[in-house]
Parts: C-alpha cells; sequence; structure tokens
C-alpha cells in the first residue's frame, strides 16, 4: 500500500474540494493513485451531489468581474439554498471563480439544453459536410459528427467547458465538489458578458487570453 502524505492529500484537496480524511481515505482505497482517487471521490461526491440537486436554490448572489481596465464585464447569479451559505467567503469566491471563467472562455450559455436547436442543426450540417469533404466513409461520417459536436458543446456551454483554474476538470464537476462540499444545492443560473467594442470592426485583440492568464496566475 502506497505511503499517503500530507501534500497528496493536500494537492487532492485542493483539486476536488473534498474533506481531508475523505481525500486520505480515497488515497488509501486507491492505492495513492491520485486519477483514481479523483474518480473516487466523484462517485462517492455524485451520490449526495444528486440528492441536493433536486431541492430548490433560490438564495445566492449577483457577482460581477471586470477585466483589463473594463475592456472585458461579466454579471452571473449563481444560486444557493440559504443566505447564510450565500454569505460565506467561499460561495463568494466560486461565484467569483464562474464569472472569470465566464470571461476568459466565452460560452453562449450554461447548459446544453439552452443551446438554440436550429444553431445546433446548423453545426451538424456544417461538421457532416466537413468529414464528407474529409473523404470519410458515410457509416462512420455520424460518429464522427457526434464525437464533433461534444467538442462543440465543450466550447459554447459553460457546465461543459473545462474549468480554467484546472482543465482536467469541466465546470460541471467543480459544481458538483461544491455542492458535497458546502452541503446545498448549487446552480449557475445565469450571465451576460459584454466585452468592449464587440461588434464594431477594428483592430482584434485577445482579451480572453490575458482573463486566462490572470486567472492560473
Amino acid at each position: 500500500m502506497a505511503n499517503v502524505t500530507a501534500a497528496m492529500v493536500k494537492e487532492l484537496r485542493t483539486q476536488t474540494g473534498a474533506g481531508m480524511m475523505d481525500c486520505k481515505k480515497a488515497l488509501a482505497a486507491c492505492d495513492g493513485d491520485k486519477d483514481k482517487a479523483i474518480d473516487y471521490l466523484r462517485e462517492k461526491g455524485l451520490a449526495s451531489a444528486a440528492k441536493k440537486a433536486g431541492r430548490v436554490a433560490a438564495e445566492g448572489v449577483v457577482t460581477s468581474y471586470i477585466h483589463g481596465n473594463g475592456r472585458i464585464g461579466v454579471l452571473v447569479e449563481v444560486n444557493c439554498e440559504t443566505d447564510f451559505v450565500a454569505g460565506t467567503p467561499e460561495f463568494q469566491e466560486f461565484a467569483r471563480d464562474i464569472a472569470m471563467q465566464i470571461a476568459a472562455a466565452n460560452p453562449k450559455c450554461v447548459r446544453r439544453e439552452e443551446v438554440d436547436a436550429s444553431e445546433l442543426e446548423h453545426e451538424r450540417k456544417v461538421l457532416r459536410e466537413q468529414a464528407l469533404a474529409e473523404g470519410k466513409p458515410e457509416k462512420i461520417v455520424e460518429k464522427m459528427v457526434d464525437g464533433r459536436i461534444e467538442k462543440y458543446y465543450k466550447e459554447v456551454c459553460l457546465l461543459d467547458q473545462p474549468y480554467i483554474k484546472d482543465p482536467d476538470m469541466s465546470i460541471s464537476d467543480l459544481v458538483t465538489a461544491k455542492i458535497a462540499k458546502i452541503g446545498e444545492n448549487i446552480s449557475i443560473r445565469r450571465f451576460v458578458r459584454y466585452q468592449l467594442g464587440e461588434g464594431i470592426e477594428k483592430k482584434e485583440c485577445d482579451f480572453a487570453s490575458e482573463v486566462m492568464a490572470a486567472a492560473q496566475g
């Protein structure tokens, strides 16, 4: 059995948001393998989070994030069950991290169900034509398109996006970890993102990369 060190436990806690003893137990059960321990905790966390996901989350905060001297602005509503949790530093920090994610990754919606059906169908058609143009056999084109649609979801849906502070974790995984840790249902309800000069033809500036660099710094 691998020796589980305090540093290993701390790293796992940082990545998953789980409690110290839970992290230690997961690492011990997985012989010190961090990736397996993450899966172990998520499986356990998903069970408890699923019970909480149906509960009404009508409290929370509307948080703002402004980047680059006013170049990008985000407002996001993040909900929880009680005003007590809404006022905690951990929840406030979580909401701000979500606002930074939106500023950096520029999602179009929160979840897959919100993707416009006609837009999705158009994207599927374009991807299908691309696959056929690449000379792919007809019988595997649909599977290729399905795979590329999954990639599309990761670009436009906030919950599917890789977390900018830990790309091995999706925003959905991050929410689940927070639900398990805080003990209340948490929901990202809606957001709006403004970028200075958006829609006006001018020299391109990669503000999103600047936000990502700031978040990871």
